[in-house]
């Protein structure tokens, strides 16, 4: 396992507070930050419920909150720090907004865009690559995830 740099789990406990959140809200336990030059642009969890969105995803959301705190589009030379690997759509976002640098914390096999069920950011035939690194914090994502179905299996909700 790769040496991952104390600032990466810093920002990841960011979005894991973001998580939090976002469960205590009901919604599924996903939370994003965004980072440029070590200052935070944006921070938010998953909101499809509330928002009744379905794209409304933590890293949606902060993708959308960090361009309005930029002024502009797109993003680059930013990380995105999630708890959860992304989905296809999110990946699509996160090529568009140019976003540099993408870390994550669990494993999405039934969903991941970037390792597990598709490895878009490793197609060159796109026009703009993404660094990404996997598992930072891991057992923690997955913990608040885990959880949060456990307790909505136990109460009989779908």
């Amino acid at each position: 396992m790769e040496t991952v740099p104390e600032t990466d789990d810093q920002w990841m406990r960011i979005a894991l507070a973001e998580a939090g959140t976002a469960r205590e809200a009901g919604e599924v336990p996903v939370g994003a930050a965004i980072v440029r030059d070590g200052v935070l642009l944006a921070r938010a969890g998953n909101g499809s419920v509330s928002l009744k969105d379905p794209s409304a995803h933590a890293e949606i959301l902060a993708i959308r909150a960090a361009t309005v705190a930029v002024g502009n589009y797109r993003l680059p030379e930013t990380t995105l720090y999630v708890t959860l690997e992304p989905c296809l759509m999110c990946a699509g976002a996160i090529l568009h907004a140019r976003i540099g640098r993408l870390v994550f914390g669990a494993d999405d096999p039934k969903g991941g865009a970037a390792v597990s069920l598709y490895r878009i950011f490793a197609d060159r035939r796109l026009n703009h690559a993404v660094a990404v690194t996997g598992g930072v914090l891991r057992e923690e994502c997955a913990e608040i995830l885990s959880r949060f179905f456990q307790e909505k299996r136990l109460r009989g909700m779908p």
